[in-house]
């Protein structure tokens, strides 16, 4: 689906540069962006006013999972799953994502790490077979606080796709449930336990991290650093957490959880990465910061889709519009240049010229941005 074609010209465009909107063309040749201005090009396609941007860059979506296991107990084709999951992602304008799969599984989880490898082998399978619209890359989430989490993680740390790796601890009493009613809603309620049941789950839990957690993210984090491969910590809540993240030489903070870690993360030279439905609902579903205040604070580097692909793409046109310090160029650029620049990725995410012409045409209706036409290197896909 990604053979470049020779020369391609979009006029007449709301173009969404890194610094500024314009009103003009851009010129794709071989899959690269060789030209972009104000002048309306000769020939081409007429994007009728419509915005230009760069295509969307995911790094970390939950979605996969729930295409193969779409009810409790039911299982999709691998290979079926992803490509389902692409089509989605493509169509929600996103041109490189980061699927997460998770290692340190337990009761509460419907799948086993078996399922997360096979998983994986589909995306790779998919993408040698050409049969992706998105370019697809792993982002494995590692329950360091569970006992088979390196087992786990063997299974991934040598495979090229793997660009992320995020250090996760959901024990109960910190980070994203230091509220243990917010706990008791997520477990409780979703496996139907007695109060009894609850408190017996949550003392195994917090065992299990005390016992685990420490031994697991020093190996996990010295071996991604050999390897070149960008570490994450998530939910971060407290300065000690972020500075323990520091010292495991993390660059990315996911969802930290108070407006106090997130500073702190700045700080320390991380970008710090929120959830688009955040931003859209303008809370947390677990009742942390809000992803708007950590923006009007200027501690908001990155947006991830999460749970909801089609977030990104609205949380980037809706961001722009009420955080009066934030302009549009910026808001995209959490879901585009910031992302793929945090993972290494320099080709692309922005609309300059020599970046690879992975493109999304937005038009606005009623506040909602309409994916019309997205281009990856070039080639259309959605």
């Amino acid at each position: 689906m990604h053979n470049m074609p020779g020369e391609l010209v979009l006029k007449n465009a709301r173009v969404v540069l890194p610094d500024e909107v314009i009103d003009g063309s851009v010129l794709i040749r071989d899959g690269h962006i060789a030209d972009v201005g104000p002048s309306q090009m000769e020939g081409g396609a007429d994007m009728e006013g419509d915005f230009l941007i760069p295509g969307l860059v995911e790094l970390h979506t939950d979605h996969l999972e729930r295409h193969y296991s779409p009810r409790p107990r039911v299982r999709w084709n691998p290979v079926a799953s992803v490509l389902a999951h692409d089509a989605q992602v493509a169509a929600s304008g996103i041109t490189t994502v980061l699927d997460a799969l998770r290692v340190g599984l337990d009761e509460d989880a419907d799948v086993d790490v078996s399922e997360m490898r096979r998983l994986a082998d589909a995306i790779e399978e998919s993408a040698a077979k050409d049969r992706l619209r998105a370019e697809h890359f792993i982002h494995l989430r590692c329950e360091v606080s569970a006992p088979d989490c390196l087992e786990g993680f063997a299974l991934f740390e040598n495979d090229p796709h793997l660009k992320l790796v995020s250090l996760m601890d959901h024990a109960p009493g910190q980070r994203q449930f230091t509220d243990l009613e917010t706990y008791a809603a997520y477990y409780k309620v979703y496996m139907n336990m007695s109060d009894e049941e609850f408190r017996r789950f949550c003392e195994r839990r917090i065992a299990e991290s005390e016992e685990n957690s420490p031994a697991n993210r020093r190996s996990i984090s010295e071996v991604c650093r050999a390897n070149g491969i960008i570490l994450a910590s998530h939910d971060d809540a407290t300065i000690a957490h972020v500075e323990e993240a520091a010292a495991d030489g993390v660059l990315v903070a996911e969802f930290p959880t108070t407006a106090a870690a997130a500073s702190a993360s700045k700080e320390a030279g991380m970008a710090v990465l929120m959830g688009a439905p955040n931003v859209v609902r303008g809370a947390s579903h677990s009742g942390n910061v809000s992803a708007r205040e950590l923006a009007e604070r200027g501690h908001l580097d990155i947006l991830s889709s999460d749970y909801i692909p089609f977030s990104l793409v609205q949380a980037a046109f809706f961001l722009g519009e009420v955080v009066d310090s934030i302009s549009l160029p910026e808001a995209v650029a959490m879901v585009s240049k910031n992302p793929a620049e945090a993972v290494g990725f320099k080709d692309r995410g922005a609309i300059e010229i020599g970046r690879r012409a992975d493109l999304v045409r937005v038009r606005l209706d009623d506040g909602i941005p309409v994916v019309r036409t997205v281009w990856r290197e070039g080639r259309r896909i959605a």
